[in-house]
C-alpha cells in the first residue's frame, strides 16, 4: 500500500511503503495499523501473463499475416491506457492487512 491506502502499482517500485505522515491501514478492513507495534502484516504479490508462447501448428503459422496481426493488435490496444496495457502484463502490489484480516485470508486468498 501506498501513503493513499491503495495497493502499490509497478510503477512504485522503487518509493518507500509507507509515508510517516500518511495514516497506515488495513487493505481490507480500513483499521488504523501502527508500525513497530507488530500488529499488521505486508504482502507483496507480484502477477504477471503467461510467459509460455502459444502452442501453433505450422499450418495455423502459414495462415497468419504477421503486418495483418501486428495492425490487430495495434488497433485492439489502441484506446486503452499505458497503465492498462501495462497491467494486462505484469502488476506488482503491496498490501497491509491486520492480524484479524490476515490470517483468515492467509488461508484462502482468492476467497
Amino acid at each position: 500500500m501506498v501513503e493513499s491506502g491503495q495497493p502499490e502499482h509497478s510503477e512504485h517500485r522503487g518509493q518507500s511503503e509507507h509515508s510517516e505522515h500518511a495514516p497506515l491501514l488495513c487493505h481490507r478492513c480500513g483499521a488504523m495499523l501502527t508500525p513497530g507495534k507488530g500488529d499488521f502484516y505486508v504482502v507483496r504479490i507480484e502477477a504477471f501473463a503467461d510467459p509460455t508462447p502459444p502452442n501453433l501448428s505450422s499450418d495455423e503459422l502459414a495462415d497468419i499475416d504477421p503486418s495483418a496481426e501486428i495492425d490487430r493488435l495495434i488497433e485492439l490496444m489502441r484506446h486503452m491506457s499505458e497503465q492498462e496495457l501495462m497491467d494486462q502484463v505484469y502488476r506488482r502490489m503491496t498490501i497491509h492487512l491486520c492480524r484479524k484480516c490476515y490470517l483468515p485470508w492467509i488461508e484462502n486468498p482468492s476467497g
